[in-house]
């Protein structure tokens, strides 16, 4: 790996890693249906005019059935979904369970019978990360947190779901002009809830620098470091951060939001990534979890 893909991969962990954090402060000030919006809206803002730049749109509005799909598991439904649930639950505990995300991708590879071949190692796998969500969730579930962890662990699903359709539907069409185009139609499907809910007061600086940094660093830049990433290391190696992201999430919401650090989070972290690696080593490359 070069210093500049170095430099890249480094970077998306760490981007891609800060959204629990962020998502956490950001919901003090404002609902999570305005969270998803106002992120959205910023994330078109910067990107659509970059992507009408370099991008052929015919091919993509012939393609807006499959577009629109994807938009709705890939970014309105799972980022709502997370943001509701972390008023309930630790962003620590949410950036866990979004990281049986490749457990889940081999599930539903497993359901839907999509020709790849699952060896004893994958079963294996994915029996182990199963093992660790059940760790990780097993000792601090009650009837107010289930509801959120039920949220999350649909998150993951749709984050499963989403790279399907790209693979299947819109691999031909340019990356950077499907996103553009997902957050447009996300910013206008949400449009009409999120403006009659938006807070009558000003919110509080770090709201407000949430927010901000949500919008602007982990959607737009990310975007556009994630391509350059894939194009300076390829697919595979560039899925890799999937495995760190849940690593930052836990420890920056340990060291700067006091969140609990149990001995159930180690263990089912430990099994869950094992188990991810393990199940996932032989598939074809995957979108990494974006959040």
């Amino acid at each position: 790996m070069s210093r500049r893909g170095l430099a890249l991969f480094v970077a998306m962990c760490v981007i891609w890693g800060i959204p629990y954090l962020l998502i956490k402060v950001a919901i003090r000030g404002v609902g999570p249906v305005d969270l998803v919006f106002l992120r959205v809206v910023l994330g078109a803002v910067l990107l659509v005019p970059i992507a009408l730049t370099r991008v052929e749109v015919r091919p993509i509005v012939r393609r807006w059935r499959w577009i629109v799909a994807y938009t709705i598991v890939e970014m309105a439904i799972p980022w709502v979904l997370l943001s509701d649930a972390e008023l309930r639950i630790s962003s620590s505990l949410s950036g866990l369970l979004v990281s049986t995300v490749p457990l889940i991708g081999v599930g539903i590879g497993f359901l839907t019978r999509s020709g790849e071949r699952h060896g004893w190692r994958r079963i294996l796998g994915l029996a182990i990360g199963l093992v660790g969500v059940a760790v990780l969730v097993g000792f601090d579930v009650s009837s107010s947190t289930f509801e959120a962890i039920a949220q999350v662990l649909v998150v993951a699903v749709c984050y499963a779901t989403g790279p399907l359709i790209i693979t299947r539907k819109l691999s031909d069409l340019p990356a950077l002009g499907v996103i553009a185009a997902s957050l447009l139609l996300a910013a206008i499907g949400y449009a009409p809830a999120a403006v009659v809910q938006l807070p009558h007061a000003w919110p509080a600086g770090d709201v407000v620098a949430a927010v901000l940094t949500l919008g602007v660093v982990c959607t737009a830049l990310a975007f556009l470091l994630f391509f350059a990433l894939i194009a300076e290391v390829g697919p595979v190696r560039a899925t890799v951060i999937t495995y760190v992201n849940p690593a930052v999430a836990v420890t920056l919401g340990v060291l700067l939001l006091h969140e609990p650090f149990t001995g159930a989070i180690a263990v089912g972290f430990v099994m869950i990534l094992f188990g991810s690696v393990l199940a996932a080593r032989a598939a074809p490359a995957r979108v990494a979890t974006r959040v």
